[in-house]
């Protein structure tokens, strides 16, 4: 199923009878309060500075988000392996770390409206000699022909190279199935600053993220690394990062899909885009 601006509205407010919702908290003064987990490690979207305070581009949204939809809330630091599965469960009511919508995770999880565009690409060291092409270009997965002429070059530069990914990612899904038996080895990360740190020390010939977190790690890296290659967007690359909360949250879904929706509406969120991004990566709504 291809997914669109309206299913996601639809998605994030159509509640499925009989599946357990983790319970916000009522306060006294009658606002809830609800927790969402990040990760604190995936810049801009959630960084934490060295006393363990949290900031980024999704802390500053989920701040005018929570007045725009008067309700309290809790930021809770969680590995990113195993995060989703933590909501599952019930540890907490939603999760705020760049969580690509795909097919895969539409059938336990719910989202609310998207906040940032697709694509990921790769990363090498401008003195590697690595260079693949189409960069610049985007790639829809959905298109089988388009796919297959761009991993046919980019498996012809990196047969025999060591690509470098964040665990449990799209990024690493997309590589496992395009890449994995084409000479290309994988190696997995806890976090995504340990894929570039390796690249910077020379352990990978390349890394594969999002634009938006490359973009980051370039702004500090100009000259000695670079994006290269097309941007690759659906299919297992998904469509957009959005809020996660358990699957049949209707009510938090829908104050989060609304709230975004009046900052698409008045500006505030390409503002926030162009302040942690430096560009817009932020959909109309």
């Amino acid at each position: 199923m291809k997914i669109t601006r309206s299913t996601f509205l639809r998605m994030g407010l159509a509640a499925i009878a009989g599946l357990a919702v983790a319970p916000a908290t009522a306060l006294a003064q009658g606002r809830k309060k609800y927790v969402f987990a990040t990760e604190g490690a995936f810049p801009p979207f959630n960084m934490t500075r060295p006393n363990g305070e949290l900031y980024g581009f999704e802390l500053d949204m989920l701040a005018e988000i929570a007045k725009r939809a008067d309700f309290d809330y809790e930021v809770i630091s969680q590995a990113w392996d195993g995060m989703i599965q933590g909501l599952i469960d019930g540890k907490y009511n939603a999760v705020v770390d760049s969580v690509s919508v795909t097919e895969k995770r539409l059938e336990v999880v719910d989202f609310s409206l998207p906040y940032t565009t697709g694509g990921s690409t790769f990363v090498v060291l401008k003195e590697s000699g690595v260079e693949l092409s189409g960069t610049g270009a985007f790639v829809d997965l959905d298109d089988t022909k388009a796919t297959d002429a761009a991993i046919t070059a980019i498996a012809g530069v990196l047969d025999g190279k060591t690509v470098g990914v964040h665990v449990s990612t799209i990024q690493a899904d997309f590589l496992n199935k395009y890449l994995a038996d084409k000479g290309v080895t994988i190696r997995t990360y806890q976090t995504g600053p340990e894929v570039y740190q390796d690249l910077l020390n020379g352990r990978l010939d390349a890394g594969i993220a999002s634009v938006t977190n490359i973009s980051a790690f370039l702004e500090k890296n100009t000259e000695t690394a670079k994006a290269t290659g097309p941007s690759f967007t659906g299919g297992v690359m998904g469509r957009g990062s959005a809020f996660v909360v358990q699957k049949g949250d209707a009510e938090l879904a829908g104050l989060l899909s609304k709230a975004l929706k009046s900052m698409s509406d008045d500006g505030t969120l390409v503002e926030l885009s162009k302040k942690w991004f430096g560009m817009v990566v932020t959909p109309a709504l």
